[in-house]
């Protein structure tokens, strides 16, 4: 901490200089990083005064002998381990890139039909309930619907500091095991998704082109549940670009220009992440994972029958409270994977 408060003071001597201004690129980085470390000083200092107060307690309690005061030092003290378990992962854990960047996210249907088609719209809840219970503001981009029910696939943007950043733990493939409400017999089924997070990039982050020859534009009319909201123009809008086949669509909006404009967001994220994985090695983490996803080799198991269990496969964290995790508690998920990814 001694060393980030001289940072602290070396940044803030930067910005005191009269011509600090004058380069907004410059100046817009360091205000981020003086800014950065004073949250960590902030909440450093915050910790302490927490830690100071549980043990102050503690001591005040077992001189009394107050086993109520004991057990609220005890909940309190499980808050406080998993607030400073948050604090080594932000202060150790190396920053990427687009780390603080938005995320967009793609959930896709495996094989399955109806049973996975439902599947993947339970996951799409789950991540609407966990950006509501976060202050994530979340964004229908397309969603294609199952033939039944559910959704065969669908690609949303959350908004918010570092929702990339947290995002990540969710790649890779989910399975889920339970009695299928779709079977009459009552058996049991299993059924996978595939979740994709990439970062939203803006035009100055990334220095892409696309020219109008390196693609293709098709309009169609936006697909939904019918009755008044049948949309009657051809307002959505679906690009491919020719030399990676890369396809990607928007139909949220009712107007062609602003899903064309969102579509062309989305197709420069994906041509970035693509060029940034043929740069880095195939043993990279994230990238690896990416590239590994195939059904049956899941990240992350959602047992209902014969028992309800959550478990993630690569940190072995687990959670017995299926309907929590369903309604959107899975920060213990996503603080396990980093701080498997920080020790990794």
């Amino acid at each position: 901490m001694d060393s980030k408060k001289i940072q602290i003071k070396s940044l803030e001597f930067e910005v005191s200089k009269p011509n600090f201004w004058d380069d907004k690129d410059q100046s817009k980085k360091i205000m981020g990083q003086l800014s950065c470390l004073k949250n960590v000083c902030t909440l450093y200092n915050k910790l302490c005064v927490q830690l100071k107060d549980l043990m102050d307690l503690k001591k005040l309690a077992v001189i009394e002998n107050d086993e109520t005061l004991l057990k609220d030092i005890e909940n309190c003290s499980k808050k406080f381990e998993k607030e400073l378990l948050d604090f080594v992962i932000k202060v150790k854990l190396p920053v990427g890139e687009f780390d603080k960047n938005n995320a967009i996210m793609s959930i896709h249907a495996g094989a399955g039909g109806t049973e996975s088609c439902d599947w993947a719209h339970m996951l799409l809840r789950m991540y609407s309930k966990w950006a509501g219970n976060n202050g994530f503001e979340m964004e229908v981009i397309d969603s294609l619907y199952g033939e039944e029910t559910g959704i065969k696939n669908t690609t949303i943007i959350l908004k918010g500091e570092s929702v990339f950043r947290l995002l990540q733990s969710e790649i890779g493939v989910h399975r889920l095991v339970r009695i299928s409400p779709f079977d009459s017999n009552k058996r049991r089924h299993t059924s996978f998704s595939s979740v994709d997070v990439i970062p939203e990039v803006d035009d100055d982050d990334i220095d892409i082109i696309i020219k109008d020859r390196d693609i293709r534009i098709d309009t169609y009319r936006s697909s939904g549940a019918g009755g008044q909201h049948v949309n009657k123009t051809d307002s959505a809008v679906r690009i491919t670009h020719l030399a990676t086949r890369l396809v990607v669509q928007s139909q949220n909006e009712r107007s062609q220009i602003k899903n064309k404009s969102i579509a062309m967001k989305l197709l420069k994220a994906k041509l970035y992440e693509l060029e940034q994985k043929k740069q880095r090695i195939s043993s990279e983490k994230h990238h690896g994972e990416k590239s590994a996803i195939e059904w049956g080799n899941q990240i992350r198991s959602y047992i209902f029958m014969p028992y309800q269990l959550v478990k993630d496969h690569r940190t072995g964290c687990e959670m017995s409270c299926i309907d929590l995790v369903m309604n959107g508690e899975i920060d213990g998920f996503i603080s396990a994977y980093l701080y498997w990814k920080l020790n990794s």
